[in-house]
């Protein structure tokens, strides 16, 4: 069963583990484990399983399930693991909600449906379902308006995080550093977490309160990324900026390829060996790949 919920046990700094795959698609469980156990050595504070840069939309439930098993025996005694929800249909998201709390996760992560737009009442109830159907675990809703074409509404978050006593956090992708300073002071009365979804914005995120972000470069860099995190925690303000702006061109210079295949080409490039990301989606290529390796080296990463 899922862990019992613990607002405390779930801040800092958590990535979208990528799912190494073999040529055929299929996932490598060794190198997922390999990994997992590589990024948590290395300093990250926690696991979000299948996200965005996980490719979640290209497995289907029992092989989301299979390797998240996987991570926990591999990790989940020493970091929290979060499991991510993205399916469209109420009733399918649900049924996976189910499934999931059934392993030792810390909480599950759910994403507006993609596509479609809904009404801002019509999110809510898709939200409000899925967080009745599993009381006992966890939940963060995961806002990524870039990719789900449409962001939850301000409005609906705060409601949500007010009369559902699972919904304990949100990772917000929106960029938008008003909204997370909004989200912030609308629940400032109540335990909610608040976490960056942007790697470009984890510091000014901790400035306004965010107690944590979820950064798919921390795959790679994970000191770098984590040191945002951790210098801030320890009242160096200079220095998690410092790793804020040394961040910021390498995580930039994957805006020229095709999503997500930049994070598994850097990957890759740094020999970690996570294989390709899964077609129909190829590798970088070209003068997006030259940018991506420029930055690299510039950052000191790459001869």
């Amino acid at each position: 069963m899922s862990k019992p919920i613990d607002t405390k046990q779930l801040k800092g700094l958590f990535t979208p583990i990528l799912t190494p795959v073999d040529e055929a698609g299929a996932i490598d469980l060794a190198r997922l484990r390999k990994h997992a156990a590589e990024i948590v050595e290395r300093g990250v504070d926690g696991i979000l399983a299948f996200g965005s840069n996980s490719e979640f939309y290209m497995f289907d439930d029992d092989e989301m399930l299979e390797a998240t098993q996987a991570l926990i025996d591999e990790v989940g005694d020493k970091v929290p693991v979060m499991f991510g929800i993205g399916h469209i249909r109420t009733s399918k998201a649900i049924a996976l909600a189910k499934r999931a709390e059934e392993l030792a996760i810390d909480a599950i992560s759910v994403l507006q449906p993609m596509f479609i737009q809904p009404t801002p009442e019509a999110l809510y109830h898709h939200f409000k379902a899925i967080a009745d159907a599993v009381p006992e675990t966890a939940m963060f809703i995961y806002n990524n308006p870039g990719r789900a074409g449409y962001p939850v509404p301000l409005d609906v978050i705060v409601r949500l995080a007010h009369v559902c006593p699972n919904i304990i956090g949100i990772k917000d992708s929106s960029g938008n550093i008003t909204n997370c300073e909004e989200l912030v002071r609308r629940t400032s009365d109540i335990d909610f977490n608040v976490f960056v979804g942007k790697d470009t914005i984890v510091f000014p995120g901790l400035c306004c309160g965010a107690v944590g972000a979820v950064c798919s470069t921390a795959n790679i860099f994970p000191e770098l990324v984590c040191g945002i995190y951790d210098k801030f925690c320890a009242g160096d303000y200079e220095g998690s900026k410092a790793d804020q702006f040394k961040l910021n061109p390498i995580r930039l210079s994957q805006d020229a390829a095709s999503f997500p295949a930049a994070t598994k080409d850097m990957a890759n490039l740094m020999g970690m060996e996570v294989g390709p990301s899964i077609l129909p989606t190829e590798a970088t290529t070209g003068a997006a790949l030259e940018g991506m390796k420029k930055a690299m080296r510039e950052g000191g990463y790459l001869k």
